[in-house]
């Protein structure tokens, strides 16, 4: 998957889910300037270049911040309240958004050691 390059929004995620259905986290990295870009952009938010490709990185990081969401007004969440949504620092040096999973929202801390599962084609994230 690292060859992909996508300059393209809706062909980025279809690139994304297709690594997520295999159970492999990607992220794309630009070639522009070299930095992280999470979740999939058509373009480089940093220097603007269209050249991201996907790069597959570790499934292991930690809880960088979070949130537990008790009113849901995402019409596909409403009745999975409370769930907790999170910013995960992974080893490659880029922060990755999703879902913790595999706990009750108030075992959740920052700095908690996760790794990755593929939950509905998406990476969420449980306790290691």
């Amino acid at each position: 998957m690292s060859a992909d390059t996508s300059t393209d929004q809706p062909a980025a995620w279809a690139a994304y889910q297709d690594a997520c259905r295999r159970g492999e986290l990607v992220v794309q990295r630009c070639a522009g300037c070299g930095r992280w870009v999470q979740l999939p952009e058509a373009a480089c938010p940093w220097c603007g270049s269209g050249e991201l490709a996907f790069e597959p990185v570790a499934g292991t990081g930690e809880v960088h911040t979070f949130t537990v969401v008790h009113r849901s007004f995402a019409p596909g969440y409403q009745g999975r309240e409370p769930y907790v949504m999170a910013w995960v620092d992974l080893a490659a040096g880029v922060r990755a958004f999703g879902h913790i999973v595999g706990c009750a929202p108030e075992e959740v801390r920052v700095g908690m050691p996760v790794r990755v599962t593929f939950v509905d084609e998406l990476p969420h994230w449980r306790p290691a």
